[in-house]
């Protein structure tokens, strides 16, 4: 049980790039809030990009598992997540354990919680695309969760009703919004007043003050990491970008490619280096020059999942090369469209929107369903009156 009874203690464990920038601000959150001890857990489930988001929020962990493995398959991860998960919280003994999204991390955590009777708080819950092996794993790992969860914190009208449809009861069920537009507005902030240099780029191609940005080419973020798009969907995402670079000599292309071989290999061998010198590939970026990058992009094509609920909050287009979505609010209100790994498909979309002004401004110009920026004060205040509503785990 927590260790000051006027105090309850809640756990965040998260592992991932994406689970700290969207789990940092509700961390800060929590610590300002009387009455809550926060106490944050990170696996290493990614160890550098991790650590990047965990410097720009000023999160220093109270406790790192450390579990990053080159090469490690999802089977030895989850086995060695769960045994750490469970040491770890056989020595806290929180009266909460919150996880974020979809990750193996968020799997094991919130298993290990239930198996030692803690309750569990999901951020950004009900997210469904109803096929198991797309994306592959996190179509599961979230509705796994779902069934071990005690409060979820859906970040759409739609995600809950995903949930009751599951037969999750009304009342354990909060539509705050998404903590990843909390986060962006922290950033973006940020990076307007003092642009960070981006490595690899050219001087004309940095980020500069707000307003200034359309005084450069036209720009193209690019991002991709999906397992189920390694191999053909790579090959075929990379001859998009070969082409489109061929037809549209005076727009650029910025990739920072994902750290994973499966990524890195086809890209580096079908796009680097460019004849025409418009491919820009770069290492990843951390979470403000990323940022950063997409308030200078013209459009984002991606793979990833939070980038369809920031990039529409900066006004940017966004082509997501999947199949599936997870997010269909956003394709709904016309800030987001599927184009899959078809290279056809994907020259033709990034085509349209870089040629036609009509298009691009029915993109740029829709509503982001994602939130207003104040999901955190909601998940706190939800956490605080179901915590003051039980008492201390035995």
């Amino acid at each position: 049980m927590a260790t000051n009874d006027s105090f309850k203690r809640v756990s965040l464990i998260f592992g991932t790039r994406p689970e700290a920038i969207k789990l940092c601000p509700l961390a800060l959150a929590m610590r300002e809030s009387p009455g809550l001890e926060t106490h944050v857990c990170v696996t290493g489930q990614h160890r550098q990009m991790l650590d990047q988001v965990l410097d720009v929020f000023g999160v220093v962990p109270d406790a790192d598992l450390n579990l990053m493995r080159p090469n490690q398959t999802l089977g030895e991860l989850t086995s060695r997540a769960i045994a750490a998960v469970d040491d770890y919280l056989k020595a806290t003994r929180p009266d909460l354990v919150i996880v974020q999204g979809d990750t193996t991390t968020v799997f094991c955590a919130a298993l290990c919680a239930f198996y030692q009777n803690i309750p569990v708080g999901h951020v950004e819950a009900g997210l469904r695309t109803f096929n198991k092996w797309s994306p592959f794993p996190e179509e599961i790992n979230r509705v796994l969760t779902t069934r071990v969860t005690d409060l979820h914190f859906a970040p759409t009208e739609t995600a809950r009703q995903n949930l009751l449809r599951e037969d999750v009861p009304d009342d354990k069920v909060f539509v705050t919004g998404n903590t990843v537009i909390d986060a962006l507005l922290l950033a973006v902030d940020r990076v307007r007043a003092t642009p960070p240099s981006v490595a690899g780029l050219p001087d004309f191609l940095q980020p500069r003050r707000h307003g200034d940005f359309d005084q450069g080419p036209a720009l193209v973020l690019i991002t991709g990491h999906r397992r189920e798009n390694f191999g053909d969907g790579f090959e075929n995402i990379c001859r998009a970008i070969a082409t489109l670079a061929e037809r549209f000599p005076d727009t650029h292309f910025v990739y920072p490619v994902h750290l994973n071989p499966n990524v890195r290999e086809p890209v580096n061998r079908l796009l680097g280096p460019s004849a025409g010198g418009t491919i820009h590939l770069i290492d990843p970026l951390s979470y403000l020059p990323f940022v950063a990058m997409m308030d200078r992009a013209t459009l984002v094509l991606t793979d990833s999942g939070g980038v369809q609920e920031e990039a529409p909050s900066l006004g940017k287009p966004v082509l997501v090369m999947r199949d599936t979505t997870e997010r269909p609010e956003a394709v709904e209100m016309g800030t987001v469209r599927l184009v899959g790994t078809n290279t056809q498909a994907i020259v033709e979309n990034v085509a349209t929107l870089l040629t036609d002004e009509k298009a691009y401004a029915a993109m740029a110009n829709a509503v982001n369903p994602y939130g207003d920026g104040k999901a955190c004060g909601r998940i706190v205040e939800a956490c605080r009156t179901f915590l003051n509503g039980c008492g201390d785990n035995a």
